[in-house]
């Protein structure tokens, strides 16, 4: 037998043993249950695993660890977010008109923070590999922190501007909304190999890059100090939940040949649906930002033609190439934010932000940023609006719009190569016609009509009379949308008389 010495010290561990005997370790085989009974998931989707030990966590990042990391960022972030309320920090933004940016992420955003925590708190129930499922654990309290941090900074903004009072009530009602709530529900109701892709790898990895990143710049660039922190707190996480997305993968393809076609076809679903959901951020970009940091333009060019190109690339030896469609996205990036903006600026009487037609210093920007499109299309149709603004006559658009099955974003977008032209698509199933707003979309509904056909699409539930009643005001009470001053134009809000009793008051201060 072997004697142990007493005054010998044990060997510390290196980190890869304690991570494997603080995951793997805590692990058992079941013996009176049949596993398949245990995670009923494991062959859902035809996914072939071999190995679920291959899976490896780069992080490596226990359970003890990780509450120390995030205590000390949860010190700092709440310094900052009381340093910002105590001066007055919502007095050193830019301009009144960024707190719109903010009202679409606590409306948009935050919610889908807390649909992450609910789905990764699935999966970390129902992986049978228990290195992904302690991962997944972790990544699911990582999103609950997420949405309490975002709904904690933004509710500082809520004690002086409007439409940020009811975030989760709007996101389950108001029509805009639906988009972000629908891309969520579309992946918890999936596998959870489908779940992962979709958000983790997807989302997470291809795409994320193009919300966080701009968004932090953009709060930075426009004063909001509060808003750079969360954001920076957030994003040593989002590093972790990319490489979740981007080991899973691998770890899939490696395990099977089999797998491959079936990740491919996830993967072209997955980009093309969290493409349409940040139609909305490109309009943030080059809207309502104030000071602007870059176009949406630049900033596809950059995180994902070139960043989404060599990742692809080395994904290419697995079998796996560029997403479908991705060259519909490269067509449009000329026309996506401008196209998104002008129908919110037609909708924003029902809408819980403010819209407005751009300065003349904004157009020489957009001009500047997108020399091939936005003095031919888009220039004069602002133009137009701001005259009928001035005589009193601010156009609203008073009709329902033709909404996307598939995305549930109203078919605004044009067909690729001809920007005159609105792309619609259509398709009958068991004697019922759908519409949607791009091949990609159609595709998508083809291959899971039945899942689809089920789509809460608000045009249709207002004319069916389940949003509150038959009239607009009585929709934007079901909306608890505070009439007059969160929907509307910019021009005339609360928010923008306050804002000027505010640049008034400190200029009588600067000039007794």
């Amino acid at each position: 037998m072997n004697v142990v010495n007493p005054n010998e010290r044990p060997r510390k561990l290196n980190l890869k043993e304690r991570y494997a005997i603080l995951t793997r370790g805590l692990d058992w085989q079941p013996s009176y249950q049949d596993k398949k009974k245990i995670f009923p998931f494991t062959d859902y989707e035809g996914i072939k695993i071999h190995d679920w030990d291959a899976f490896e966590d780069p992080f490596r990042l226990t359970m003890d660890a990780y509450w120390k990391y995030q205590a000390e960022k949860e010190r700092k972030l709440y310094a900052v977010i009381d340093s910002f309320a105590q001066n007055n920090g919502q007095m050193n933004i830019s301009d009144a008109r960024y707190i719109n940016a903010l009202k679409i992420f606590i409306t948009a955003v935050s919610p889908l923070e807390y649909a992450a925590h609910r789905g990764f708190a699935h999966l970390g129930r129902h992986f049978e590999g228990v290195g992904p499922r302690v991962a997944c654990q972790l990544q699911a309290i990582d999103e609950l922190r997420h949405v309490q941090t975002q709904i904690h900074t933004i509710s500082h903004f809520n004690k002086f501007f409007d439409g940020l009072h009811d975030p989760m009530h709007m996101y389950d009602r108001v029509w805009y909304l639906s988009v972000p709530k629908s891309f969520f529900e579309d992946a918890m109701t999936a596998g959870p190999f489908e779940y992962i892709t979709a958000v983790s790898f997807s989302f997470e990895y291809v795409l994320t890059s193009l919300l966080f990143v701009p968004f932090m710049s953009g709060a930075a660039y426009n004063g909001d100090m509060a808003t750079v922190t969360f954001g920076f707190s957030a994003q040593s996480d989002e590093s972790r939940h990319m490489t979740l997305g981007l080991e899973i993968i691998k770890f899939m393809l490696q395990q099977d040949e089999a797998n491959v076609p079936i990740v491919q076809k996830w993967i072209d679903k997955w980009f093309w649906r969290g493409y349409r959901l940040l139609s909305i951020v490109a309009m943030m970009m080059d809207y309502m930002l104030p000071k602007k940091i870059m176009s949406w333009k630049e900033a596809w060019e950059m995180y994902f033609e070139q960043g989404g190109g060599a990742l692809f690339q080395d994904l290419s030896r697995y079998g796996i190439r560029l997403p479908k469609y991705h060259e519909v996205a490269k067509a449009e990036k000329d026309h996506y934010s401008h196209q998104a903006w002008s129908t919110f600026y037609q909708y924003s009487h029902a809408a819980a932000f403010h819209t407005w037609t751009p300065s003349e210093d904004e157009m020489a920007w957009f001009a500047e940023k997108y020399p091939q499109s936005f003095d031919q299309l888009y220039r004069p149709r602002y133009e137009h609006w701001a005259k009928a603004a001035k005589a009193g006559e601010r156009f609203y658009n008073n009709g329902l719009p033709q909404l996307c099955q598939v995305c549930q974003i109203p078919t605004f977008f044009t067909e690729p190569g001809d920007p005159t032209r609105i792309a619609t698509r259509t398709t009958t199933h068991n004697g019922e016609r759908y519409h949607f707003c791009s091949d990609g979309c159609h595709d998508i509904f083809e291959d899971e009509p039945e899942k689809y056909v089920q789509a809460w699409l608000p045009v249709s539930q207002i004319f069916q009379g389940n949003c509150g009643g038959a009239t607009v005001p009585e929709v934007l009470d079901w909306y608890h949308m505070n009439q007059g001053a969160d929907n509307l134009d910019y021009i005339g809000s609360p928010d923008e008389k306050l804002w000027e009793e505010w640049r008034a008051e400190r200029k009588r201060v600067a000039n007794p």
